[in-house]
């Protein structure tokens, strides 16, 4: 789950992070008020939205009066602002941070995530703050120093300190980093979060180190630990199928194809859409029912495939173990019948009770096309799509 800058920046200060001061706005009228509450004489309008790159789409402003605050305000709220993460359509703006200005005397990188290769958390930093860093790892990765962190003796003093001397900082400068580092790290084990950056890591002029942008990501698995944090959950800025699927408990991501995927396991999900592609067809989503999927969360789970309009078939790939398939094969029958459907459906099923689920399916009166194997799944449903065309 991805959260807003100013958001971030509120869990992170809860920590000690330091961070400018500022307020979130929901309209011009609020962006003044937050502005004239803060000291000046500089602002930053910023506009809002998951999306890295605000900046040079024009969704971040600098400005050295109230009415500029205002005017500012008034061009950013509501406009769609297109980034190199949104795509060409752009996200429309729907809340703006107001946020005292900071005199930069440097710009740095320092972000936290979770190193899938060894499972660890990585910490890492660069002198290359206010950048595209995919860039800087591309072209001159000797500029990023990275510290794998053991979970049993977590984060010390001598790590931060490095990290710190790394960065170029000096005298007062490092015990303030060393700080921010140190709280950075906490908030990310308490929070069980998946990615924290902070993208530019600022030195101001009075040598204080503090984080001018923030970006948290949070474990999707875990988010039952953290009312708090799921309370920050944006829904204008999720996909509302996506959205849907994560309250039904499944996991949902829509593509850009024409057939519906329903599986159970991420793995397995994977090789459906693959074989998907091999055989000449297009992935129109990904989801993946769990192991523990119920009658009702299949059928929640066909009428979330078929909200997708370019959905024209549906590919049910279920290998039986913890669920069996019978189950699943009740799940399908209940869910074609309720969404009444009319398009293509191709079902492979393995594993437990495998024989009671493909004669729940035979017996259901339902044109259920049944497969022996995936790649037998994946070239029927492919083929009955273009036949329906």
């Amino acid at each position: 789950m991805n959260i807003h800058e100013h958001q971030a920046k509120g869990v992170l200060k809860r920590y000690g992070v330091s961070v400018p001061d500022g307020g979130v706005a929901f309209s011009v009228d609020e962006a003044v008020k937050v502005a004239e509450s803060l000291p000046g004489p500089v602002w930053v309008v910023k506009a809002q939205i998951h999306a890295g790159g605000r900046g040079k789409g024009g969704g971040v402003k600098i400005a050295k009066s109230i009415d500029e605050v205002r005017s500012l305000a008034s061009d950013i709220l509501g406009m769609t602002l297109v980034t190199h993460q949104t795509g060409p359509a752009g996200k429309e703006v729907k809340r703006l941070y107001i946020e005292d200005g900071c005199d930069i005397a440097r710009e740095l990188y320092l972000s936290a995530v979770m190193d899938r290769g060894t499972s660890r958390i990585a910490i890492m930093a660069s002198t290359e703050g206010g950048m595209d860093i995919e860039a800087v790892a591309a072209d001159t990765p000797e500029k990023i120093q990275t510290l794998v962190i053991d979970p049993i003796s977590g984060l010390q003093g001598h790590h931060a300190r490095r990290l710190a001397f790394g960065l170029g900082l000096e005298g007062k400068q490092v015990g303030s980093a060393v700080k921010l580092i140190s709280a950075l790290y906490k908030a990310f084990v308490d929070t069980d979060a998946s990615l924290v950056e902070i993208n530019p890591l600022v030195v101001t002029g009075a040598g204080e180190v503090m984080a001018l942008d923030a970006k948290m990501n949070f474990d999707d698995n875990a988010l039952y630990r953290h009312a708090d944090i799921e309370e920050l959950r944006d829904g204008d800025e999720e996909d509302p199928a996506e959205l849907e699927a994560a309250q039904a408990e499944l996991n949902y991501i829509k593509l850009d194809g024409e057939i519906g995927c329903m599986v159970n396991g991420a793995g397995l999900a994977m090789a459906t859409m693959d074989i998907i592609k091999l055989h000449g067809g297009e992935p129109a989503n990904f989801l993946d029912v769990g192991g523990g999927a119920t009658k009702e969360r299949v059928t929640q789970a066909f009428k979330i495939i078929l909200s997708d309009s370019n959905v024209q078939g549906i590919l049910v790939n279920i290998f039986g173990g913890i669920m069996r398939c019978d189950i699943i094969a009740e799940g399908v029958v209940a869910a074609a019948r309720e969404v009444e459907l009319d398009k293509p459906l191709v079902v492979r099923l393995a594993g437990t009770n495998v024989e009671k689920g493909k004669e729940i399916m035979s017996n259901s009166g339902l044109k259920i096309i049944p497969a022996d194997d995936l790649g037998d799944a994946a070239a029927k449903v492919v083929a009955a799509v273009k036949e329906a065309a």
